[in-house]
């Protein structure tokens, strides 16, 4: 693969760097104290084109890349990684659904208004006591004439409030038996369909994190998306493309670390010296450098695939375990060359550190991450 970014690639990271430190470094610690979701921004954003990045021109996308879309979420996260695990979930998840599974009335609906930021959207598989266990989902489908009736509560959803449309997953046969989900994209305002409780959440608070609820919510067949029984089949594979989104969102907090550590240990003095000259902060430093430059190698070398329509399962997962753990590694180290001062929120290391550890549990945790990339090894 080509590791040299394009000239449209770095026009397009410039353009994410520029908007992030004018729109959204000046906010991020109000939005986070106060865990507000900023809804305005992603309007902009989708007037630049970064709410509908892999959405091709013809339904009003920008019609760009992965190369375009990790640089995206990487430059945003940099800056606040709730924002840029927003920007992911409404790319990779809701809007990615659609466009990879959604007939062609349904593109044509929602496509242009998800990628323009008109609408936001969300995506939900999770449920409180079906986590990786999504064959034994409690929200549940029934089939009645040429409608469908949900009931069940989904959780720990990306905009379960506040999303216009949502695409949700859907037991609609036994538990625990093969093809026996179904997925349905179902509009804010439909009745017996609302957000329920909010989060408190450590990190990512600017990102919102809610519950989805369905008391007899009547949908009709036009809102089902592909076969009946496809629903988990058509879930791992927005988890594919959904994994290298969490990888590039785990690169850019891990890269806005190093950077405020590495500028800091210029700074600060001891002993009439800038504590960088010290071996066991130099070390530090040399460590943090060298897993995100691996990390950055395997998060490209996904994307790449992806660009060219092969198979990511395990690159993804790969990219994805890995990068998210480096980003807890490096921000903890971020936090320790602060000293003190890394553990006040009036130093920009102790947001990374509160925001990294969701890399390694969201879309996937690191120990499913590790059972994919095992299973796919062992096919030889």
């Amino acid at each position: 693969m080509e590791f040299q970014p394009s000239e449209l690639t770095q026009h397009i990271a410039q353009s994410a760097r520029d908007f992030a430190r004018q729109y959204i470094r000046p906010h991020v610690m109000e939005w986070d104290e106060s865990q507000i979701f900023p809804v305005e921004v992603f309007k902009e954003l989708g007037k630049m084109g970064m709410m509908g990045v892999l959405v091709p021109e013809s339904y009003g996308g920008a019609g760009l890349g992965y190369f375009e879309y990790v640089a995206i979420i990487s430059e945003i996260a940099k800056v606040c990684g709730s924002i840029g695990l927003s920007v992911a979930a409404h790319n990779s998840l809701c809007t990615g659904h659609i466009l990879y599974f959604g007939n062609e009335r349904q593109k044509q609906h929602y496509l242009p208004k998800l990628a323009s930021g008109e609408f936001i959207g969300a995506w939900g598989l999770t449920e409180p006591n079906t986590g990786s266990d999504a064959g034994n989902m409690k929200c549940v489908a029934q089939r009645d004439g040429n409608d469908w009736v949900i009931n069940g509560t989904k959780c720990w959803i990306t905009h379960g409030i506040t999303g216009d449309a949502a695409v949700v997953i859907c037991r609609t046969g036994e538990p625990r038996t093969r093809d026996n989900s179904t997925a349905f994209i179902i509009d804010r305002g439909t009745p017996g369909f609302r957000g329920g409780k909010k989060e408190n959440k450590l990190g990512m608070r600017a990102s919102e994190t809610a519950e989805m609820i369905f008391d007899n919510c009547r949908i009709p067949d036009s809102c089902r998306m592909g076969e009946v029984g496809e629903g988990f089949k058509q879930a791992m594979k927005v988890l594919d493309g959904g994994r290298i989104s969490i990888a590039a969102l785990s690169l850019g907090i891990a890269h806005g670390a190093y950077e405020a550590a590495l500028q800091y240990s210029k700074e600060r003095q001891q002993f009439d010296q800038p504590i960088s000259n010290f071996q066991g902060i130099a070390f530090k430093l040399a460590d943090m450098a060298t897993e995100i430059a691996a990390a950055e190698l395997l998060v490209m070398q996904a994307a790449d695939l992806k660009n060219r329509g092969k198979s990511v399962t395990k690159e993804a997962a790969m990219a994805k375990y890995y990068a998210s753990e480096t980003a807890v590694k490096v921000a903890n180290d971020a936090v320790q060359i602060f000293g003190g001062y890394g553990y006040t929120k009036d130093f920009p290391v102790e947001k990374y550190y509160r925001d990294a550890k969701l890399c390694t549990i969201g879309e996937g945790t690191s120990e499913i991450q590790k059972i994919v990339i095992a299973r796919e090894a062992l096919k030889g």
